[in-house]
């Protein structure tokens, strides 16, 4: 992840508002750092429920996290409009990778960048498995783009 070439918030479709509390301040006055991933997961959830046209089993585990980076940009603070944006930049063959940023509505301050790499795995063996073809399929069609990263032979 290049934190000196940050991607535009407008080049994501998917966005969503989250809430900040009061406990998810720290004692500096601003959101802690680890405040963060659980906004990037409530980005998630929201994005996997639209990517699959709200017919998200939340029951069925599919994917899990297997990387996460995660560049801090400028210091969130209580009482901000924060937008989750995210995307996916490309499916593997075992695995999708998601960049999500946090964003000040009002200003497009950009707050943080995080890359993720979700791998599919098989619940019954915990392996990893190619990623299904409705999962490729539905987050193709959402983004609008070939997102398959062809595999070297």
């Amino acid at each position: 992840m290049d934190i000196h070439n940050l991607p535009d918030p407008s080049d994501f479709k998917h966005r969503v508002l989250v809430q900040t509390r009061f406990n998810d301040v720290d004692i500096l006055g601003h959101i802690n750092n680890t405040v963060y991933f659980s906004f990037y997961d409530t980005g998630k959830a929201y994005y996997f429920n639209s990517v699959r046209n709200g017919k998200m089993n939340w029951r069925k585990v599919e994917t899990v996290i297997a990387n996460v980076n995660c560049a801090y940009i400028n210091s969130m603070y209580f009482g901000e409009q924060i937008e989750v944006c995210t995307r996916c930049l490309e499916i593997r063959e075992k695995s999708f990778i998601l960049q999500q940023m946090l964003v000040e509505k009002e200003s497009g301050q950009i707050k943080s960048v995080c890359e993720t790499v979700m791998v599919s795995i098989n619940t019954d063996d915990l392996h990893s498995i190619p990623v299904p073809d409705d999962w490729r399929q539905a987050l193709t069609d959402y983004e609008g783009r070939e997102l398959t990263i062809p595999q070297p032979r």
